[in-house]
């Protein structure tokens, strides 16, 4: 079904890309066109009753109802094209038609004020159903403002547009300017305002090296920065991308509006056309009761179609769900799509991912722990060879903290590098055999190893030349947010709050123990995550099928749960394309907190979406009753009709902010 409403700027503002020009100018013509048909309806009012009460000749009553025409003209002429046009294409019963039906049939039975009335009324709807549109989608809009529009060449100082720059580009940004395109500082320190990209309000510091994105806003300093990515591949054009695709994802309960309207439009249609027939028919056989002529059965009819409109319905419930997106996308919160927010609603789980989610994922070396025969110094070497080529959290800390003890390790040294994913690596080190990794994979290489172990943290062993080397002890620290998300979500009534490590059982149990977590497991490897998820997930569905079980991880090696998951959550993925990709909801920053605030978020919409609902259905059949009984006429069929959808469009509003 096409729009049913006549304020397709409000429509398209829910379901497309949002631009900031053409929704000002269009309310901009509202107001014009009601201003208009106003002053022309207001003369013809002043006339009409002086010519009723004999002060005016009585051919004034045709310069009246010209002037009423006008007034209805003007106020409706989108109305009347837009149902000649929609008939033209087979799609007759939408408000456009009820609209123009509904109107011209009150001047055919001589109800010229309450004609022009109705559209002049539905036309003031309009507008303030425009400034309620408006309003929900001012946080996208604000979104769109985090794009810069220029750029400084750092040598020339020539201002140009971000798009015709390449990356490597150096550029210069002022005290107060917002940083332009992607990319790493080459001079200067200063400090970012990244809340628009983040939602966080405490600035950044910003020194040579670190990566700053488009939309930050710099500090106090002169920034150079050299650009990494083109002006459409930044974080802040892939967020403005999610959001606006974010709309053409339709909820279930959108989509079942969107059926219904399809439906009940000729349904009210066929039943307007019986209510103007029938009972006149039926007046011989009325045994003595009155049974008022066909005008009067039309008349009814008429204010039937009118407050029959289904806009309450198809405009409220996706602006209850634009608003909810727009309120979260504030808080650094992406949601993808309406659907999300349904899922997200009915949360009763979440399972974590713990390195880099609830912890810093930054270890630090607490103890260098050699066996005996083999001195501190020795094995901290041994430690750096191994680790000269990891990306692993744990061997970037160990070559950081060998670096800052002056080991030095030449890469001629290292021969036949092999990796066990999830275990360890093994590799010739000045010619000899060196082992690192898990006691596990100590034991399965016949390494026989120390009795002591710390209780906690994480530990990588090592053996060297078929004997063992020792231990190197690392931490893990939680993140401040990360006992308080999960208090959050307990709060929220979701109590299976699960995390998934493939840590140490010691570093796994002391994590949890210190964020506040039950059930966790530990020893996990990456091929493990997928199946021991949907473990999960059937255990909780078993208990509630239509519960939803969301996953929150780093969204690089997380990213197959995260795509399994009902919804995945991406955890601080500023900047990560993996995580913008597999993710349903992604979060820009490393706050854990966010995950109860996004669903506490997806519940208040939810509560807005049912709330007009059940408004605009109770209001709809109380009126159509009422109508039909002859109880209420044209005017307050209009109330019904765009009273109800602009008290629906202004709720919607409340889903922006989470009480």
């Amino acid at each position: 079904m096409s729009c049913s409403c006549t304020n397709h700027s409000a429509c398209s503002a829910v379901r497309g890309k949002p631009e900031k020009k053409e929704k000002r100018g269009e309310g901009k013509k509202l107001a014009i066109r009601f201003t208009s048909a106003a002053v022309l309806f207001a003369v013809g009012v002043v006339l009409s009753y002086f010519t009723g009460k004999g002060s005016l000749p009585a051919f004034t009553v045709y310069p009246v109802r010209i002037l009423f025409v006008l007034a209805w003209f003007i106020s409706g002429y989108q109305v009347l094209f837009s149902a000649v046009r929609n008939i033209r294409h087979g799609k007759v019963f939408d408000e456009n038609f009820l609209m123009t039906i509904a109107t011209i049939g009150a001047f055919c039975i001589g109800e010229w004020t309450e004609g022009a009335a109705v559209m002049l009324f539905f036309n003031l709807g309009e507008m303030v159903q425009e400034f309620a549109v408006s309003r929900s989608r001012r946080s996208i809009t604000d979104l769109m403002d985090m794009r810069p529009d220029s750029a400084r060449i750092a040598d020339s100082g020539e201002i140009v547009h971000p798009s015709s720059l390449e990356a490597g580009t150096l550029i210069r940004v002022l005290p107060g300017e917002k940083v332009p395109l992607d990319g790493v500082i080459a001079e200067g320190i200063s400090s970012f305002d990244t809340s628009g990209l983040t939602g966080e309000s405490l600035p950044r510091e910003a020194r040579e090296g670190d990566e700053a994105l488009a939309g930050f806003v710099n500090g106090h300093g002169v920034l150079v920065i050299r650009t990494t990515a083109l002006y459409a591949e930044t974080v802040a054009s892939k967020m403005l991308d999610l959001i606006e695709n974010a709309q053409n994802r339709k909820a279930k309960s959108e989509k079942l509006i969107t059926s219904f309207a399809r439906i009940y439009t000729p349904i009210v249609v066929a039943c307007a056309v019986l209510l103007a027939v029938i009972p006149p028919l039926l007046a011989p056989y009325s045994n003595g009761l009155i049974v008022p002529g066909f005008q009067t059965w039309i008349s009814r009819a008429l204010v039937f179609l009118v407050i029959s409109c289904p806009c309450a319905f198809v405009i409220s419930v996706p602006l209850g769900y634009f608003g909810g997106i727009g309120g979260a996308a504030r808080q650094g919160i992406l949601v993808k799509g309406a659907d999300y927010i349904d899922t997200l609603a009915k949360a009763r789980a979440v399972v974590f991912d713990k390195t880099g989610t609830l912890t810093s994922g930054r270890f630090t070396v607490q103890s260098v722990n050699p066996a005996e025969g083999f001195p501190e110094s020795l094995l901290t070497e041994l430690a750096a060879a191994a680790e000269f080529h990891s990306t692993h959290p744990l061997g970037l800390a160990i070559t950081a903290y060998a670096g800052e003890k002056g080991t030095e390790i030449s890469k001629e040294d290292i021969a036949s590098y092999t990796e066990k994913a999830g275990f360890g690596v093994e590799l010739l080190y000045k010619g000899k055999a060196l082992i690192a990794g898990s006691r596990k994979y100590m034991e399965e290489n016949g390494v026989r190893t120390g009795a002591g172990r710390p209780e906690g943290g994480s530990a990588v062993e090592f053996a060297y030349d078929g004997k063992y080397a020792g231990y190197v002890s690392l931490s893990d620290t939680p993140k401040p947010e990360a006992a308080g998300a999960v208090a959050a979500l307990k709060k929220l009534g979701i109590n299976e709050i699960v995390m998934i490590s493939g840590d140490t059982e010691a570093a796994a149990s002391d994590a949890a123990a210190r964020i506040g977590i039950e059930t966790y497991h530990a020893g996990v490897l990456p091929d493990r995550k997928v199946s021991l998820f949907e473990e999960i997930s059937d255990r909780v569905k078993a208990g509630d099928e239509k519960a939803s079980v969301l996953f929150v991880g780093d969204g690089v090696n997380d990213a197959p749960v995260i795509a399994r998951a009902d919804a995945g959550i991406a955890m601080g993925a500023i900047g990560s394309d993996a995580a913008i990709e597999a993710a349903d909801v992604v979060l820009m920053n490393d706050n854990p907190g966010l995950v109860p605030q996004a669903i506490k978020s997806a519940r208040w919409t939810r509560h807005i979406v049912a709330q007009n609902i059940v408004l605009s259905f109770v209001v709809k059949v109380g009126f159509l009753v009422l109508g039909a009984m002859g109880i209420v006429g044209l005017q307050l069929a209009v109330f019904a009709d765009v009273g109800v959808a602009l008290l629906a469009a202004l709720n919607a509003l409340r889903a922006r902010k989470i009480p």
